[in-house]
């Protein structure tokens, strides 16, 4: 019964009415319109339709002229052929019914046109009306709707051709991270939908053209298959038969020919519109009414000229001179007030600097710059291509991706402290990396595979601290053969900005970078934010801000912050000691971190710790108001580090990189104590290791009094 229920409901009306006549609209006019052509209509109907296709045009016309975009209406194309069918349809049942009824035909819409056409009665009045009908058609074809049709086709062909670079346009942007990805997306849809605009207008001019020649040519079926009908078979005189049939041919043809009229003027407006945004009549008012003064006391002083020559008429040209000028001196008056609103606008925005500039006590810092020396200013410079800018560019967006950490603008300034080839990071003014570099020159590092050394400037890398040469151009192709990898000048800044950024993302992360992630976040998902920040249980924006650098300062992508939030939620009750949830937040992105230390085959080479060895750093855990530390004698702590650079340095030594695993009471506790002498070991405790991640032990870490005793 249920099922049988549904079925019937399935087949049955949907229950808004009102939504079901907007789905069925188009259908049913397109039905209607073939519908026409074939079966006849009553006087009454094809009146009431002549009246809609007037206006259906009429709405067009206005659409066009309203909208602020052409490629807003996409769906122009597809109401011409609408249009043009429906126009002809009724062409066609306008005409079976003037030729079926001859004299007796009493369609009131064409009868008024004829009438108000034609005017007078009698032959003057045919010939006058037949003249203003051929004018029409004329000003139609060769003026309107030819122009447009050739703008279309020109628009469409350049739209097409100009497309790839646009495209080629919008990647260079989005590479150098100027854009983001949805925003080169947006782009390149809106350039997409742009040509098939222009390629559909293409196509869609032809209707408008087709429309008009088949209007001429119903036309005169009319009024010769009417005098034919009316003499021979309806037995009317000749003089009536013609004065009856050219009259409602005529009325017959304006009729349908003007929304044609309007529909062809729509169409050109918009194919020559192709450049323009905003509604028509804003264009009108700033690109015409708003121009120089002069041109209108030009244009005025014209007038009054012209209105003193005998025989013109200076009752119309002196009055039309007094407007222009008066509008001249309007555009003037509005100058002037904009002008002086300016002025006055820069004298306060300049008090307001010196005011602030004299009662702030605040010199902000900037949250990361580059300093260069007068040597790499050329870099910078938009003359010579400003490549630094975009790489630098390229590197806060990437960074964002890899880090999920939003680096603020990079200031980059000149100090003539610095060498001519020197450059400086500062984090909050305070100094993290420095490098010289030689313009023209390029950095050669040899990646372990060079057989053969190449001459050339010895150097050590910026960066890493590897041992490189700097050569010239010339030889670059020859370095490259050697099996070399050569780097750029500004690829060396580009490199080193992003290791600073990885090193010391916790540093670049402040309070307010936190709120922001927060409101982000919330837009999409209040529910997550709000239980982390709820009163009572929640947390404080400045102890997030702590877990954050917790997993940045250990290289920990924050991109996946929704997982964090939702880690923190659940655990927060517990407790709010920072280690603790760090330790859980980390928990959560086990997945992503397994992933960034395993191999291809989701194998992970780990050292482990001894147990007892172990057990000793986690009975020296001590609780400061900082926070966890491991609270080893110096002798304890000497060896300890020395046992684990031992084992790094053999596990290097093999090309593994080096990870350690072991308890979560311990993790942190071991990275805390082997971050200052070893920042880029990777720890990672058992509860981090997700199922598809097959970890392998390579060595064990213990003290050297335990491996002489064993």
């Amino acid at each position: 019964m249920a099922d049988a229920a549904r079925l019937s409901n399935e087949g049955a009306v949907p229950r808004n009415p009102l939504k079901f006549l907007k789905d069925s609209f188009p259908a049913v006019v397109v039905i209607t319109a073939v519908v026409m052509i074939v079966l006849p209509l009553h006087t009454i109907i094809l009146d009431a339709l002549i009246a809609v296709n007037l206006i259906f045009s009429l709405l067009v016309l206005l659409i066009v002229l309203y909208t602020q975009k052409p490629t807003e209406f996409s769906l122009f194309p597809t109401i011409l052929l609408v249009a043009t069918v429906f126009s002809l349809a009724l062409n066609v049942s306008s005409t079976r019914l003037i030729l079926t009824k001859g004299g007796r035909f009493d369609g009131r819409m064409i009868r008024s046109f004829s009438s108000f056409v034609v005017g007078s009665g009698g032959s003057e009045g045919i010939v006058i009306g037949f003249i203003i009908f051929i004018i029409i058609i004329a000003v139609q074809v060769v003026v309107i709707t030819k122009g447009a049709t050739r703008v279309s086709e020109v628009a469409a062909r350049f739209t097409l051709d100009s497309m790839q670079v646009k495209f080629m346009a919008i990647e260079t942007e989005y590479s150098s991270g100027s854009i983001t990805e949805e925003e080169a997306q947006r782009r390149k849809a809106q350039v997409q939908k742009e040509s098939d605009f222009y390629g559909s207008m293409d196509g869609a001019s032809k209707f408008i053209s087709g429309n008009v020649k088949i209007g001429v040519f119903v036309t005169v079926i009319n009024v010769l298959g009417g005098i034919i009908i009316g003499v021979a078979l309806h037995g009317e005189p000749i003089a009536y038969a013609v004065n009856n049939y050219i009259s409602l041919s005529i009325g017959d043809g304006l009729v349908t020919q003007l929304p044609a009229l309007l529909v062809s003027t729509a169409m050109g407006i918009v194919v020559t519109r192709a450049a323009a945004t905003g509604v028509l009549s804003d264009q009108v008012e700033e690109q015409i009414f708003s121009r120089q003064t002069i041109v209108y006391w030009i244009c005025a002083g014209v007038l009054v000229f012209l209105s003193v020559l005998p025989g013109f008429p200076w009752y119309v040209l002196l009055p039309m001179a007094a407007l222009v000028g008066f509008h001249g001196y309007r555009i003037r008056r509005k100058n002037q007030r904009e002008a002086r609103f300016d002025g006055m606008m820069a004298k306060s925005r300049e008090r307001k600097d010196e005011k602030t500039a004299e009662i702030s006590p605040v010199v902000p810092l900037d949250s990361l710059s580059l300093e260069l020396g007068y040597g790499l200013i050329p870099l910078v410079d938009k003359e010579k291509g400003a490549e630094l800018l975009d790489r630098v560019q390229g590197v806060r967006r990437q960074s964002a991706l890899d880090m999920g950490l939003v680096i603020p603008k990079v200031r980059i300034i000149d100090n003539m402290v610095l060498e001519p080839s020197e450059y400086c990071f500062k984090i909050k003014g305070v100094e993290a990396g420095r490098g010289k570099i030689r313009m023209n020159y390029y950095l050669c590092i040899n990646p372990g595979t060079v057989t053969t050394e190449m001459p050339g400037e010895k150097t050590i890398d910026p960066v890493f601290g590897l041992p490189a040469i700097w050569i010239e151009p010339e030889k670059r192709d020859e370095a490259e053969r050697l099996g070399y990898n050569i780097i750029d000048p500004p690829s060396i800044i580009a490199t080193h900005l992003t290791e600073i950024i990885r090193r010391h993302g916790a540093d670049i992360l402040g309070l307010q970078n936190t709120q922001e992630i927060l409101n982000t976040l919330r837009k999409e998902y209040p529910t997550v934010v709000e239980e982390v920040m709820r009163e009572g249980a929640g947390l404080r924006v400045v102890e997030i801000q702590k877990i954050l650098q917790g997993l940045l300062k250990e290289r920990v992508s924050i991109r996946n912050m929704v997982s964090i939030l939702e880690s923190i939620a659940d655990y927060a009750p517990v407790s709010k000691n920072i280690w603790f949830l760090t330790e859980k937040a980390r928990q959560a992105l086990a997945s992503q971190i397994c992933s960034q230390y395993a191999d291809e085959d989701k194998k992970l080479r780990v050292l482990t710790i001894d147990p007892s060895l172990e057990q000793k750093l986690i009975d020296s855990r001590y609780e400061t108001p900082s926070g966890i530390v491991s609270a080893l004698d110096p002798p304890s702590q000497k060896m300890w580090i020395s046992a684990v650079s031992r084992a790094y340095a053999a596990i290097r030594g093999k090309g593994w990189f080096p990870v350690i695993l072991c308890s979560e009471q311990a993790r942190f506790l071991v990275k805390n104590s082997t971050y200052r002498e070893l920042p880029d070991l990777a720890v990672l405790s058992v509860h981090e290791i997700v199922q598809d991640i097959k970890p392998e032990a390579v060595g064990v870490i213990k003290l050297e009094s335990q491996e002489k005793a064993e």
